[in-house]
């Protein structure tokens, strides 16, 4: 399975983006597919999820209210829409999905897309 990542950019504080995350390859192999992101000088962590089995979203306290996290099946693709973006937005954003469907881990990583929010 091979993730692509895209829809960074540059945007002022207030705006709004949407990345979308393309999946290729045995697609049919993949379970919950999420969004992390990386922040200079942080570790990574957990944005969103869409389960795959409900379509159920989770997202972490910083973005639940601002983000949706949603997915297109027929054409293999995760979108996370982001609306009143701040600037500790700022980050590389990579999509994942996991090859388990009750494992804890994301096993397919995209390449990142890097989104930067001016103030």
């Amino acid at each position: 399975v091979q993730l692509q990542a895209s829809g960074g950019g540059l945007v002022q504080a207030g705006g709004s983006l949407r990345l979308s995350c393309a999946a290729s390859g045995r697609t049919f192999s993949m379970y919950d597919q999420g969004w992390f992101r990386q922040a200079p000088g942080r570790e990574r962590e957990f944005v969103s999820v869409i389960r795959w089995s409900t379509g159920s979203t989770y997202y972490a306290d910083s973005v639940k209210g601002r983000f949706t996290i949603s997915r297109d099946n027929a054409k293999n693709t995760v979108y996370l829409q982001m609306n009143s973006l701040k600037p500790e937005d700022t980050a590389v954003y990579y999509c994942a999905a996991k090859a388990r469907q009750y494992s804890t881990e994301y096993d397919y990583w995209g390449q990142g897309t890097l989104v930067t929010v001016s103030s």
